[in-house]
């Protein structure tokens, strides 16, 4: 468990101390662990160096607690996210105690976790606010309180030093683009595109496809469903109620965009049974898509999931809570991770040590994902 994990830490920092005060030493050996180095090296603005020692730069020395507020955290992508927050706090000793909590998709438990985390006395908060703006009041009340507050990923509306201490984000846009650059490749530029997205209005799935939309203009692209995206919730069962649906309506589907390819992959039965062809599909990458594409052959193209963004998210809590450095930038960047096509930058990736719902972008270790997923 993650706080075993930290105890045993300030058990071995202390012998350590004790050693290095008897031989008059200055410093232990041993660096932190490769997936908090990931977090700062994949362009996410976080320091890679440390402070002294084993301690991260961002980790000040004023204890705190800290929570990952979620608002909905019953699928792979959150469990993993989890888990990487779990990790990246772990290596701060100042964290003396890591919360968490899930709104179960429902708006209200969301606002009243974070109502309770804010009464509980708790001192940093990581928030994904899945319902986006609706979310603003809950956060701004808990920043008035006291609390160190970072939403990160869906933008719930106001500003840094008024509603929350920051926001973490990332260009979703570019993600729209770069599924719309390749979709013009893979189709020639003509073409009947099923575009799903998340939650209703969430700031995600919005800027992706109005980066889609910009990577597409003037060309014979036809988008096909809801606009700018049929709302699938993020949820595997009703992102195959939804593409089933679009099956039985358009006798077309030349490929399909949409930020939670693991989802939609639940929805490929739904091709057998209407005896139509996977298409071309442009997504976020998972390990169960990977492993279809491999097995069925369909053109696949993804970017990276970004698990790790919440650590970016979870340094920064960190470091204005504790009295750490903060990182210097808050903007993570998206990336191409897979393409059937060119094979860059990576071919698509399997991994069958690994339960399908693993994400092979994530920077867990192979042992921490059959862990987190078992």
């Amino acid at each position: 468990m993650l706080w075993n994990r930290v105890l045993d830490r300030r058990v071995l920092l202390f012998a350590c101390a004790l050693a290095l005060a008897a031989l008059g030493l200055t410093a232990c050996g041993g660096g932190s662990s490769s997936s908090s180095s990931e977090s700062g090296s994949s362009g996410s603005g976080a320091s890679a160096g440390t402070a002294s020692g084993n301690v991260p730069s961002w980790c000040g020395e004023d204890e705190i607690t800290l929570a990952l507020a979620d608002g909905f955290g019953d699928n792979n992508w959150q469990k993993i996210t989890r888990r990487e927050a779990e990790d990246e706090a772990a290596e701060c000793p100042s964290v003396t105690e890591f919360k968490y909590t899930d709104g179960q998709g429902d708006t209200q438990k969301a606002i009243s976790d974070l109502e309770g985390l804010t009464a509980e006395g708790t001192d940093a908060i990581v928030d994904f606010p899945h319902a986006g703006k609706v979310m603003l009041p809950a956060i701004t009340n808990a920043y008035k309180a006291g609390v160190t507050i970072v939403p990160y990923r869906v933008f719930p509306g106001g500003e840094k030093g008024v509603n929350y201490n920051n926001y973490v984000e990332t260009d979703f846009k570019e993600a729209g683009k770069l599924w719309g650059e390749w979709i013009l490749k893979a189709l020639k530029g003509k073409g009947k595109v099923l575009t799903l997205g998340g939650t209703p209005a969430n700031s995600q799935s919005t800027e992706e496809y109005e980066g889609f939309g910009e990577a597409i203009a003037g060309s014979e692209i036809e988008l096909l469903g809801e606009q700018p995206y049929t709302v699938t919730e993020w949820e595997p069962a009703h992102t195959q109620q939804v593409v089933s649906a679009a099956l039985a309506k358009y006798p077309e589907i030349d490929a399909i965009t949409t930020d939670f390819g693991a989802a939609l992959a639940s929805s490929f039965p739904a091709f057998k049974q209407a005896g139509r062809e996977i298409p071309p599909i442009a997504t976020e990458d998972s390990n169960l898509l990977g492993c279809k594409q491999k097995e069925l052959g369909f053109p696949l193209y993804t970017v990276d999931s970004q698990n790790w963004m919440v650590r970016t998210a979870v340094q920064f809590a960190v470091a204005e809570a504790t009295g750490g450095k903060v990182p210097a930038s808050n903007v993570v960047p998206q990336k191409a991770y897979e393409d059937s096509i060119t094979g860059k930058p990576h071919p698509v990736q399997c991994n069958k040590k690994l339960t399908t719902e693993a994400i092979l972008s994530a920077h867990l270790s192979e042992a921490e994902m059959a862990e987190v997923l078992k």
